[in-house]
């Protein structure tokens, strides 16, 4: 069983930073891709950021440019720097990733999901 664990959430001013960090743990073989999803009340979850294992990056149009995300592949680590953070980014964010586990010699390929961290920014 492999389990994602977020950390980082908070509130914070209109303006500020925070720091999400996603760690995966558990019998992995591999981790694909990793990514950051956000869900506010009333609206779908949707698509943040999402990172290859070879560190090329996709964002939403909404956080391009204040946003950055990241990968440490040696600590099964992904990270969400987020900058300049506005009232609109208030959501709850989960980390996802797509992970390869070998059971005996039969590869697995599975998505997790993190039980999710809350981001509050007020104006």
């Amino acid at each position: 069983q492999v389990q994602l664990v977020e950390s980082g959430g908070g509130l914070v001013q209109a303006g500020g930073s925070l720091r999400l960090s996603c760690v995966a743990s558990g019998k992995i073989f591999s981790i694909n891709d990793m990514g950051w999803y956000r869900q506010a009340p009333g609206k779908q979850r949707e698509l943040v950021a999402d990172i290859t294992r070879g560190g090329s990056a996709n964002y939403a149009d909404s956080v391009k440019g204040r946003f950055t995300i990241s990968r440490d592949n040696a600590k099964n680590t992904v990270y969400l720097q987020m900058n300049s953070l506005k009232p609109e980014d208030t959501a709850a964010y989960y980390c996802n990733a797509d992970i390869i586990e070998i059971i005996a010699v039969s590869p697995i390929r599975m998505t997790y999901w993190g039980q999710g961290t809350q981001v509050t920014v007020s104006s």
